[in-house]
């Protein structure tokens, strides 16, 4: 009886949830007030971090900002006080830095309070095929992409516990989705990001933490400087994001509770067509649209920008 009864459950709820989701394609969720609430961006100083804390400053919400960049990230401050902040502190930190994040949380714990809305955003990348990457490289990137966010969960989910009120976001990358040539130690780090964000979600539903919400960002190249040099094959269908763009859609997707959010649109699609297609036709489809050779005249960021 309790198998019948457990199964008819899934039925009715999976019919329900999926009717849902098809409704919410035409009517948008409702938003939720951040108003009050104290944000944490890793990766402040430039780029979407920077963005993203105009964005949240808007919302009427306390900043916390951290960069290795303290001239980006005074510049941010001044941008997110001119936005709407209620108030604006700053850090300088290295993520990478197990010590130092341990350090400077317990600063942020007693200069600014409990941070409910944590956003880790600091991210590098190589650009190197994997055999010319230096080692000291590689494990920077895996320092900074993937186990920064193993020590900020470690120094603020513990409150966000207590409180069964938090957030979670991960800013990852379509590239922890799906490899990409010439991005091996980058696609580790990301593919790492993704599911260490993914278990930590389940484990705090698995504990009946449901006030505690995630959000998965896996975008495509984001013009930023990141990624200079590189090139889509087909724009209209993987275009080079607009780093405002990206911004307001990270926003949107945390004030609806949204668990993953791809960009562009078509990122769906791809991620769901890796899964269920032959290998050899999915490498097929990767270079007809360019997958191979998206890394060929690569550039980076020359310098910092503020």
């Amino acid at each position: 009886m309790k198998f019948f009864l457990e199964t008819l459950q899934v039925i009715l709820l999976s019919i329900w949830y999926n009717v849902e989701s098809f409704i919410y394609c035409f009517l948008p969720k409702k938003r939720k007030n951040i108003s009050g609430e104290v944000v944490l961006i890793t990766g402040a100083g430039s780029g979407i971090g920077r963005l993203m804390a105009q964005e949240f400053a808007a919302l009427g919400t306390a900043l916390v900002l951290w960069d290795i960049n303290q001239e980006g990230m005074k510049e941010t401050a001044r941008l997110a006080k001119q936005s709407g902040a209620i108030r604006v502190h700053y850090y300088l930190c290295d993520c990478s830095d197990k010590n130092e994040v341990y350090r400077v949380a317990d600063q942020v714990k007693r200069e600014v309070g409990d941070v409910s809305i944590l956003v880790n955003n600091a991210g590098i990348v190589t650009g190197t095929k994997f055999m010319d990457a230096p080692d000291s490289l590689i494990e920077k990137t895996m320092e900074v992409n993937t186990l920064a966010h193993f020590w900020t969960y470690k120094a603020f989910l513990p409150a966000m516990i207590a409180n069964n009120h938090g957030h979670l976001v991960s800013i990852a990358s379509s590239a922890g989705l799906i490899s990409v040539n010439g991005l091996a130690d980058y696609c580790a780090s990301k593919f790492a990001a993704v599911g260490f964000a993914e278990s930590v979600g389940l484990e705090l539903l698995a504990a009946g933490k449901d006030g505690i919400k995630t959000t998965i960002v896996c975008p495509y190249f984001i013009n930023t400087g990141m990624f200079d040099g590189c090139q889509t094959k087909w724009p209209r269908v993987l275009p080079i994001l607009d780093p405002n763009y990206v911004a307001k859609k990270i926003i949107q997707a945390v004030l609806t509770d949204q668990v993953f959010l791809l960009l562009p649109k078509s990122m769906y699609i791809i991620a769901a067509l890796k899964n269920i297609l032959p290998t050899k036709q999915g490498t097929l489809l990767g270079y007809y649209f360019g997958a191979f050779n998206l890394m060929d005249s690569f550039r980076g960021r020359n310098k910092k920008k503020v």
